[in-house]
């Protein structure tokens, strides 16, 4: 089972406004992000929640996800990552990590890391584009407790620098995997208005 964790916990302070609310055409970004995944081949759905969890609960659509709230979410996003983790079943093979500020993440490059997966068992797969690496990343169940387990100040990027030699880097067509929007002029230079 793929169980992708979408970390919508954060402050926003860099932006200003929540994330997870950000317009992306008739949708929020995490209403956005949550759909492309319905729609893709992961098995679950969790979204993690934290700075404003219920204003955030109550403006979008949650319907088939599993929504947990991180109480310590000023830790960073380490400590909703291991949220969310702590919420895996037994059966779950692997994680997809999902940044909420990530919005341009496709059906089409979710499947082809849910697919490569299943045909190679890598312990973590990270998409990359003109030799870049993006997101989501795929952590399987054998890298759990090192994500548990990583340092606060470093979190998930810990895990990965220390598993190079587990590192499979797949070629995806895709800029949006590298596109992050953390600020006003973010927004405005993917989107062509304020937030």
């Amino acid at each position: 089972m793929i169980n992708a964790i979408v970390l919508a916990a954060g402050r926003s302070k860099r932006m200003g406004k929540l994330k997870p609310l950000l317009r992306f055409g008739d949708h929020t970004f995490l209403e956005h992000i949550i759909s492309v995944l319905k729609n893709s081949e992961v098995d679950k759905i969790t979204v993690v929640l934290g700075a404003e969890a219920d204003t955030i609960q109550q403006s979008a659509d949650f319907s088939g996800t599993n929504i947990v709230i991180n109480k310590d979410y000023q830790k960073g996003q380490l400590s909703s990552l291991i949220t969310g983790i702590r919420e895996n079943s037994e059966d779950t093979d692997a994680i997809l990590l999902c940044l909420v500020d990530n919005p341009f993440v496709t059906k089409d490059v979710v499947d082809e890391i849910i697919g490569k997966f299943k045909e190679t068992n890598s312990p973590i797969i990270v998409p990359v584009f003109d030799k870049k690496r993006g997101h989501p990343t795929l952590f399987s169940k054998s890298l759990f407790n090192e994500l548990l387990n990583a340092p606060q100040d470093k979190g998930a990027r810990h895990v990965l620098y220390s598993n190079e030699d587990k590192v499979l880097e797949l070629d995806v067509n895709d800029r949006g995997i590298l596109i992050g929007i953390n600020t006003e002029d973010d927004y405005k230079l993917h989107f062509g208005v304020n937030p």
